[in-house]
């Protein structure tokens, strides 16, 4: 099989296709044909080496995220059967064609999803639903997301609002249409963040930060306690002003719930599409921090 790996930490340009040996099951497991993987900040971290507890062993792949279709099952697998299309989360090795995953953390992928878009919602689905859960967001709530367009603060929206909340969304100018699509009030980020939030009549009692920074020192001087402050990256300014870190874990559970809301069209996810060949491109589109939605590599041979 092919897939993506780097050979020593750095830029997106260390990343490179090789050849290696095809994965056999084991007792417990299913094998998958990828048919697309979504790409994610972590992932980054991993390949320049700022992720401290995660030691690569070169050549290391890459990918957190896939969906695809059963190719062959382990011992003592019976939930599933080859030919059926499944999506879910793995650990470093979700670019290539093929991948192993534990039966028990695999979920169904609903006729009505495309393979890119249900790759694209596995990762930002665990950490936005996790992260609402953890932060309490109830109806009533005024949450304010940092980072709204992109994968984690898009479904986390969408999910506040069906809650009851009332959203808040920070982003660039030219994707505040974007999250009004998605129901949220969208502000700039930065020095004009304070004024704008201000400015909308809407006083946020909770905060989602998935963009660092001055995030959670914004959130504080707009009236927001620090115990109902979260954070997906930055864990510094989390200790130093007493906000929470959101690590709400993987759930297949609460993945099934979301991919449920995305077949039934109650959440979207925009996917921006990379062939498997240039994993490259699409690695740097990811470390730019711009964009909405989700980055996404196809595999030739993608079906529905």
């Amino acid at each position: 099989m092919r897939a993506a790996v780097f050979d020593e930490y750095g830029p997106p340009a260390v990343l490179r296709i090789a050849e290696l040996p095809d994965p056999v099951p084991g007792p417990g497991e299913v094998l998958v044909r990828v048919r697309a993987a979504g790409v994610q900040p972590f992932d980054v971290a991993v390949r320049r080496g700022t992720m401290p507890w995660v030691q690569a062993k070169f050549p290391q792949q890459s990918g957190q995220e896939y969906a695809g279709v059963v190719e062959a099952v382990g011992e003592g697998v019976d939930s599933l059967a080859p030919g059926d299309e499944v999506l879910g989360s793995t650990m470093l090795n979700g670019v290539a064609e093929l991948l192993t995953v534990p039966a028990a953390n695999v979920v169904a992928k609903p006729g009505s999803l495309d393979f890119p878009t249900a790759a694209g919602l596995v990762a930002a689905s665990q950490t936005a639903s996790g992260a609402l859960l953890e932060l309490g967001v109830t109806s009533g709530d005024v949450l304010l997301v940092h980072a709204g367009a992109g994968s984690v603060g898009t479904i986390a929206i969408q999910l506040a609002r069906l809650a009851g909340a009332t959203v808040i969304g920070t982003a660039s100018a030219g994707n505040h249409d974007y999250l009004r699509q998605l129901g949220a009030v969208g502000v700039p980020y930065g020095s004009e963040l304070i004024e704008a939030v201000t400015g909308s009549g809407l006083k946020p009692t909770v905060a989602l930060d998935a963009a660092g920074g001055e995030a959670i020192a914004q959130s504080i001087a707009l009236g927001i306690a620090p115990e109902r402050i979260g954070t997906i990256v930055d864990d510094k300014a989390a200790a130093e002003h007493g906000a929470s870190v959101v690590r709400a874990g993987r759930s297949p559970e609460r993945l099934a719930g979301v991919i449920a809301l995305a077949a039934a069209g109650t959440v979207v996810m925009p996917v921006r599409a990379y062939p498997f060949e240039e994993v490259v491109a699409a690695h740097a589109a990811v470390e730019s921090r711009h964009g909405r939605g989700k980055v996404v590599l196809t595999f030739a041979g993608q079906r529905r």
